[in-house]
């Protein structure tokens, strides 16, 4: 049998655990229903918080603990949901959960966290030169405070020397797969993904993101020129020409906007007409042709390359799984 440990904090996501210890009792009744033992249990789950007294999580959900979390000593895994609060104070009074998290990963358990539960995770210096991933609204600000990782926020999952992480709250059901996989069977993954209505094929983020840039940045040359490149994209414009607007010579505009937004001028550029072509693929039946021209593009082809190397979907995958019907 595999124990499922959770550790439920103050303003936590009350669905990052929910949904897997329902999840996981439905295996069990499936998987006692097909061997016909009825005393079989393949997953046993329990509540933790950090001193075994009940927490309140988001929207006001009270949480009913079994244990402290210093009191774990024979579990599989512990996983941590998603995090309302990422504040520095919140951090800054984790430092007995964090001292939890290394010593019982020095023991050999893995560990996992979903959403922004990755922050608290991370905070330990366990994911440090490791692969990681979590919401993508969040990559920035966790990039910037953990330059250490290796974040892979393309990636629904990832798992590196027995730390696992998700990305959105949702993604906590592709980590039932991982564990049916991985203390089961690939059967028994492929029946419950069928039983919870789970696409074990999601292994991206990346037609979900947004692929905005903050002008934020303190730059207000860099900002304008943003801003001009926003309104005028679909204009057959050049780098050269938005660094002329700017009064700033080509390379030095260049180097300025790397700095300032951590992405090339081009890139960017591409960037915003790629998401105006997502918005087209979405709320019109305008084809692919007709969109090209209207984001800037002359040659469809060009369009399709850039939109599959960004979204990870070709804009037909892309329109038929997210138009607006």
């Amino acid at each position: 049998m595999t124990k499922v440990s959770f550790l439920a904090l103050t303003g936590c996501y009350f669905s990052g655990i929910n949904y897997l210890i329902d999840a996981f009792s439905i295996v069990d009744q499936w998987h006692q229903y097909k061997t016909g033992n009825y005393d079989s249990q393949l997953f046993k789950t329990e509540i933790v918080t950090e001193d075994g007294k009940p927490v309140v999580a988001n929207g006001g959900i009270k949480i009913e603990p079994q244990s402290k979390l210093s009191s774990i000593d024979e579990t599989d895994m512990l996983l941590i949901p998603g995090i309302q609060n990422l504040s520095s104070p919140f951090i800054k009074n984790q430092d007995n959960v964090i001292e939890c998290l290394t010593g019982m990963y020095s023991r050999g358990m893995l560990i996992g966290a979903g959403c922004t539960g990755v922050f608290l995770l991370a905070q330990s210096g366990l994911l440090d030169g490791r692969k990681a991933t979590t919401n993508w609204r969040f990559s920035k600000a966790f990039a910037r405070q953990f330059p250490k990782v290796d974040l892979r926020i393309d990636q629904v999952l990832t798992e590196d020397g027995n730390l696992v992480c998700t990305g959105a709250t949702s993604s906590a059901l592709n980590l039932v797969l991982y564990i049916l996989r991985r203390y089961c069977s690939e059967e028994l993954a492929q029946q419950g993904a069928k039983m919870l209505l789970i696409d074990p094929g999601r292994e991206s983020q990346s037609p979900y993101i947004n692929l905005s840039h903050s002008t934020e940045h303190g730059d207000d040359e860099i900002a304008k020129a943003q801003q001009w490149m926003k309104a005028n994209y679909a204009n057959n414009i050049t780098i050269d020409e938005i660094a002329e607007f700017v009064n700033l010579s080509s390379r030095h505009f260049k180097r300025r906007f790397k700095q300032a937004t951590g992405d090339s001028p081009l890139h960017y550029l591409q960037t915003i007409r790629i998401e105006a072509g997502k918005k087209r693929l979405e709320t019109t039946k305008d084809t692919v042709n007709e969109i090209t021209y209207q984001i800037g593009y002359e040659d469809s082809s060009t369009f399709r390359r850039l939109f599959k190397k960004q979204v990870g979907l070709t804009p037909k995958e892309y329109r038929d799984k997210f138009l607006v019907s």
